[in-house]
């Protein structure tokens, strides 16, 4: 039987699919879709040291090989999460990541200081990428200086791996990428959505009340796979990559590329058991192989740069 377990920070995952932040609520709300222990891991929506309304509606509109959201990290805070729901993911068999935001660096590090705190989270996703809030997000992904402060910031507050979700929205982002594993990060998950907007000719008004918001799903993958290459080639550390993957053979393309593993998002939207289902397509392609470890096409990608 193929092996496609991989290690980031320390950590073992049993597979490379994982569900992204946003997609899969809290943890347990798929639970009558797909069976979660079958996953490498799961990540919860973005937790803040305080609830957050999130932003006003419309914050979600569908648009050609994709959607437009601006949630706004819409969340019940990181007290009640510890204490409401991070307790229901007790008996998961599957790696279980905390994704964190804030308005400054200090409020990153109260929030990994307190998630940390608790042996049931395996690792910390810091998002400085999020296009959809006023203050912090993407402001954070965008400048190297201010990725590095918060990640110094979280990574002083917890010995938990750390992996830290950038931003597409940059001219280079081989620059927040170094500068993130400087500052500590274990690993790099990219890319967060794309800055996008969509408008409705017939009321001549924006598809989301705040006018932009951020795309994701298909139409946005050759971009990730691009910037998974980019940032693979230039730090040390485990990729994961998510973007628009629907498809064993997406995640095989983000591997070749450089990802050691994926994160699954809109498409949790479009087919809830999907991730299981790419688990599965995963293990049938090694075999058909005869391939001993999926972990060997990471960065195999064969580009003649002469």
């Amino acid at each position: 039987m193929s092996d496609l377990s991989l290690t980031i920070g320390g950590l073992v995952f049993k597979n490379p699919v994982i569900t992204a932040s946003g997609t899969f609520g809290y943890g347990t709300e798929y639970a009558p879709y797909l069976d979660v222990s079958r996953l490498g891991g799961i990540v919860t929506k973005t937790i803040t040291l305080l609830p957050r309304e999130g932003n006003p509606v419309p914050r979600v509109a569908e648009t050609p090989a994709g959607m437009l959201n601006s949630i706004g990290l819409a969340n019940v805070g990181v007290d009640e999460f510890l204490k409401r729901k991070l307790p229901a993911l007790a008996d998961l068999d599957t790696r279980v990541i905390v994704n964190i935001a804030g308005n400054t660096a200090e409020e990153y590090a109260a929030v990994a200081a307190k998630a940390g705190a608790f042996g049931r989270v395996d690792a910390i996703e810091i998002n400085v990428s999020c296009p959809n809030v006023k203050q912090g997000g993407l402001a954070f992904g965008t400048d190297p200086e201010a990725t590095y402060q918060v990640v110094r910031a979280v990574r002083n507050e917890t010995g938990k791996v750390l992996i830290t979700k950038l931003t597409p929205n940059v001219t280079d982002i081989t620059e927040a990428a170094r500068a993130a594993v400087e500052a500590g990060s274990d690993a790099l998950s990219l890319i967060n959505t794309v800055l996008g907007m969509g408008i409705d000719i017939t009321t001549r008004k924006p598809l989301l009340a705040r006018g932009t918001g951020g795309l994701s799903g298909p139409a946005v993958k050759p971009i990730a796979i691009a910037k998974v290459y980019q940032a693979a080639r230039c730090v040390d550390v485990p990729i994961i990559g998510l973007g628009g993957i629907r498809q064993w053979e997406d995640v095989v393309e983000f591997m070749l590329a450089g990802a050691s593993a994926v994160q699954v998002g809109t498409w949790n939207f479009v087919e809830p058991g999907g991730a299981a289902r790419i688990v599965a397509g995963l293990e049938q392609y090694c075999a058909s192989r005869s391939l001993a470890r999926l972990a060997d096409l990471v960065g195999t990608v064969d580009i003649d740069e002469t």
